[in-house]
């Protein structure tokens, strides 16, 4: 969840750890800091608490001139965020700088060791046993070094390391965190994630788990564990250095919301384009699915149950990814788990998804980052083309995962004969219009601000949704609870009587995802009983029904599409009365407290 940069070539070290750091400030930003060897192969660390412009601020008098360096921006797991607790961390003999991103499982019982033999820690985090150990196994050389050092850490983690003893080199530690190098000419670079490093170049070699890389100016070696040299060719990233910029929005997410009919368009086209995925071979082997997906992606899931099921006839279980890798789930060779991550790195699902395996599941895995560790570990692998997306809230990649799975949905069904290629077709051209649609729902946005300054100060939120649309009230109550800190629950509105009503008064908001499809009765009725109990009624809707239009307070109209599809269309203002409110209620929507971008720890 932490962001690592890491810098070896000509250029000046410190603006390209700040530069790398801010880019990957939305993998968490509690403390930062940056380690440099200096002209005098001296180490020089300087961290802060706070954000990396807190870091910039602190190093403004300072010189500092080196070519190599590597910086940190951290997600707190072991031990608050403090200055001590910042990394890089050092080693007692001030030779050896660490940077860390994952858990040292192990770490009480390493530094209980290091503790008896004299060393001294100044953190409290499973981090500075890494420095230590190094300092204390050093043996002829960092890599023999790092790789003993390896083989003691129990966990998930990607380390990064710089030492006075070998001062033209970083080396590079990866078991279950993502970790990139970068490679330019006469430089290279070592990064948690792509956007950090593409100002200063496209070609990138991922690190596998197990492997450590040692990295110089002119070079790029990568081993595993056992010492023994391992090969592996750069790939070409094509994505748009533009794409990680604000371009005159206020904030990335709101950016992103408005990139959703181009996002949805490319994800079309590459799914069209890659039909002869060998998913579609095995499909009739296959009686039950399993998706796996934590938080944006699970409420994705929920939605591309209903259309699995429906067009391919195969029964599907939707679970959480932390908690279906603990559950003893029937899984064999006909068992197929649907792993769905924005980044390809969520801790959770990529080692339930490894576990199915491992039990004789497929794994198909639906993910936007390109040769992400998911994407590698997966029998199969579906992309969405949303290029990097920064704010923390899923916005982009939300509706790019519906369009993925109701995509996969389709031509599953077509494969197994339920759905034939005329009804096929007719969806196709459904979808043609779906970009065109979402773009027309983006111009409810001055209804939606009207609506979030009414409502800014309200502390609680109800969601109400049906069928296919439960999951859209699910997905707009965690986008207010993710950058807004209100209180909001998204529930099914048939199950609004079963508790959820008694929590409805007269300062109430209830949101009503309430388009006019099979289900638009039922939910009526709901709306009414809101309304008989006072509540404030928001409703989103594609129709003009003159009843629900007097049982609203507000409403925000969406135009209208085929049913099956309104969720992607549906969620539109909901993200943006999200982010409206937060940002009248000035809280910082691209970085919200506690959260990070990638989760990278269970």
């Amino acid at each position: 969840m932490c962001g690592i940069i890491g810098y070896v070539g000509d250029r000046e070290v410190v603006p390209v750890l700040i530069h790398g750091l801010h880019r990957l400030e939305y993998r968490g930003y509690d403390s930062a800091g940056i380690a440099v060897l200096d002209k005098n192969n001296s180490l020089v660390i300087e961290k802060v608490v706070g954000k990396i412009k807190d870091l910039t601020e602190h190093l403004w008098r300072r010189s500092i001139n080196g070519n190599i360096g590597i910086g940190h921006t951290r997600w707190a797991t072991h031990g608050p965020p403090t200055a001590e607790n910042a990394h890089p961390h050092r080693s007692k003999d001030n030779s050896i700088a660490v940077v860390h991103n994952g858990i040292v499982e192990n770490y009480a019982e390493l530094k209980q060791k290091l503790v008896e033999k004299g060393y001294t820690f100044l953190s409290q985090t499973d981090t500075e046993v890494i420095a230590h150990l190094i300092e204390e196994l050093f043996e002829e050389n960092l890599l023999k070094t790092t790789l003993k050092v390896a083989k003691l850490l129990k966990g998930a983690y990607a380390v990064g390391v710089i030492s006075t003893k070998e001062p033209d080199k970083i080396v590079a530690l990866r078991k279950g965190s993502p970790f990139i190098i970068g490679i330019g000419k006469s430089e290279n670079f070592i990064a948690s994630d792509i956007p950090a490093v593409l100002e200063y170049t496209n070609r990138f070699i991922t690190l596998n788990d197990d492997e450590i890389a040692i990295i110089t100016k002119e070079r790029v070696e990568i081993y595993n564990l056992d010492g023994e040299r391992v090969d592996r060719s750069p790939f070409t990233v094509n994505w748009d250095i533009s794409i990680a910029e604000k371009e005159g929005y206020k904030h990335f997410m709101l950016k992103e919301i408005h990139q959703q009919p181009k996002s949805l368009t490319d994800t079309i086209s590459g799914f069209l384009s890659n039909l002869d995925n060998p998913v579609f071979k095995e499909i009739d082997r296959f009686s039950r699915i399993y998706i796996i997906a934590c938080g944006t992606s699970y409420h994705a899931g929920l939605v591309g149950k209903f259309w699995i099921e429906r067009f391919t006839g195969i029964p599907v279980i939707l679970d959480y990814a932390s908690e279906f890798r603990y559950r003893h789930s029937p899984i064999d060779e006909n068992t197929l788990i649907v792993a769905i991550s924005q980044s390809g790195e969520t801790a959770d699902t990529r080692f339930a998804a490894i576990d199915s395996k491992k039990r004789g599941g497929k794994v198909l895995s639906i993910v936007n980052v390109v040769g992400s560790s998911l994407s590698r570990e997966s029998d199969f692998v579906m992309y969405t083309y949303c290029g990097p997306e920064i704010g923390v809230a899923a916005t982009k990649t939300y509706t790019a995962q519906l369009i993925t799975l109701f995509l996969f949905s389709l031509y599953a069904g077509l494969k197994k004969g339920i759905l034939n290629q005329v009804t096929l077709d007719q969806f196709k051209t459904e979808l043609t219009r779906l970009p065109k649609a979402v773009e027309e729902a983006l111009k409810s946005e001055e209804k939606v601000k009207q609506i979030a300054y009414i409502y800014q100060h309200a502390h609680n939120f109800l969601f109400l949704g049906r069928g296919l649309n439960f999951p859209t009230a699910l997905e707009g109550a965690l986008k207010l609870k993710e950058i807004s800190y209100i209180h909001a629950e998204g529930y099914p509105a048939g199950e609004m009587k079963h508790g959820p009503i008694a929590l409805i008064d007269e300062i109430m908001p209830v949101v009503c995802v309430a388009p006019e499809d099979e289900l638009f009765e039922k939910m009526l009725s709901n709306i009414q009983e809101v309304r008989a109990r006072k509540g404030k009624v928001i409703t989103i809707t594609d129709g003009q029904n003159t009843e629900l239009l007097n049982l609203s307070d507000e409403v925000v109209f969406v135009p209208k599409v085929d049913p099956i599809l309104s969720p992607i269309v549906n969620v539109i203002p909901l993200q943006l009365l999200a982010y409206h409110i937060a940002t009248l209620l000035g809280k910082d929507v691209d970085q919200p407290r506690n959260l990070a971008k990638t989760v990278t720890v269970e």
